[in-house]
């Protein structure tokens, strides 16, 4: 699936969904709990998450790939976890801000 900045997207398996912030080009395989994201809100009848994908994710936690070529914003949280080609997302840590004294 070929994804653009902006893109809100759902998992089949749970509740989540994410947006796209920012994407590598070329097709992308984005899954949640081990089954393909569809656009957000599309509904259909929820399947069941896979054992080995149930990290679940965090609202309003960035998700990132490791190269940090693509990284996704929870909107709504869930219990499968996020992958591409079956790589795990990590979630992105937070910038330390400058002391100040």
């Amino acid at each position: 699936m070929q994804l653009k900045t902006g893109t809100r997207l759902g998992s089949s398996v749970c509740n989540a969904e994410v947006m796209v912030i920012s994407a590598s080009d070329g097709d992308i395989n984005l899954t949640c709990g081990g089954a393909p994201m569809a656009a957000a809100g599309s509904g259909g009848e929820k399947s069941a998450i896979d054992p080995d994908h149930q990290g679940g994710v965090q609202i309003g936690k960035r998700y990132v790939t490791a190269d940090a070529t693509m990284e996704l914003l929870c909107v709504k949280p869930g219990e499968g976890s996020l992958a591409i080609d079956g790589t795990p997302l990590a979630l992105k840590d937070a910038k330390k801000l400058p002391k100040t004294d």
